[in-house]
């Protein structure tokens, strides 16, 4: 029988080392992932054998996670099933890339149905164009910049550390105030934040600010995955209302930080109209699709 426990700081290891054998670069794989975010999906984690599984319960919707790590497949699924059968639950399973796909659908024939969600594929961009920004369908984003360093000749990148943390985390919080303080979902990202930055260095989180006339105006963190070429980005914010000031810490960022990686995986647009639209103005390298498998035997 599985037995699951909230994340704690001490799994970092045993995790890392199931997901270093993920044949995928879905977001939801890295542990910095799981341990921040534990709150606003009662994100619990089981150890079995040598896999990783996962289990999140979002507003009474519970869900798993494939089984992560070296073994017997099969088995590790089986169990899985078993185990919500035995708490009357319908096994279903989130995150399943193409690759995965593919083992499930010949282990278990006819045995689940497949679901999709646009807004659950993530958007995995190259560094390399990232850090550029050149060519024509760049244009935009380079006149933003070059706006917005003329309007803010003062302006300046720096790295996160120790000493400018509190001063990111005032950022958001302002953030938050321009938008709803009461909407739950702005509450429950901010908790995940400051679990971020309280344990920083444990999550080798890395992050990017930029200042103008010495204040912090926009920040982005997030942490790299175990198959090492992919980073992902778990936050950024900025004002709206300064042009440029996205373009420009994503640009930096990427340019001071990330050239050590292939990609960068920027998540999911949740079907948010806004925000992806936003995602798609920087020409995703692969758009990551993710289904859900739903039990049906």
């Amino acid at each position: 029988m599985l037995e699951f426990k909230k994340p704690e700081i001490t799994d970092k290891q045993w995790v890392n080392d199931c997901l270093a054998h993920a044949n995928s670069m879905n977001c939801e794989y890295t542990f910095g992932n799981l341990f921040i975010w534990q709150k606003s999906y009662s994100t619990e984690i089981c150890k079995y054998k040598d896999f990783l599984i996962c289990k999140w319960n979002d507003d009474g919707t519970v869900t798993y996670s494939l089984p992560l790590g070296e073994g017997d497949f099969t088995d590790a699924v089986d169990a899985i099933i078993d185990y919500a059968k035995s708490n009357g639950e319908t096994p279903v399973i989130y995150g399943i890339t193409e690759g995965y796909l593919g083992l499930m659908q010949e282990a278990f024939t006819g045995k689940f149905t497949y679901k999709y969600d646009d807004g659950n594929n993530d958007y995995i961009y190259s560094t390399e164009k990232m850090a550029s920004l050149s060519g024509k369908k760049y244009h935009g984003k380079r006149n933003h910049i070059t706006n917005f360093k003329k309007n803010n000749p003062d302006w300046s990148f720096e790295k996160i550390s120790k000493d400018n943390i509190d001063e990111c985390l005032a950022l958001h919080s302002k953030w938050i105030e321009n938008k709803d303080p009461d909407d739950e979902d702005y509450s429950l990202e901010f908790e995940a934040v400051k679990k971020a930055f309280e344990y920083f260095d444990e999550l080798d989180m890395v992050g990017g600010l930029i200042r103008v006339n010495g204040e912090v105006i926009a920040y982005t963190l997030g942490e790299p995955q175990m198959n090492g070429h992919c980073f992902v980005s778990h936050f950024e914010k900025a004002p709206t209302d300064m042009i440029g000031a996205y373009p420009i810490i994503n640009q930096e960022f990427t340019k001071n930080c990330l050239m050590q990686y292939e990609y960068v995986n920027r998540e999911e647009d949740l079907g948010i109209e806004g925000l992806r639209k936003a995602k798609q103005s920087y020409h995703p390298e692969i758009w990551l699709e993710k289904c859900t498998a739903i039990y049906n035997d």
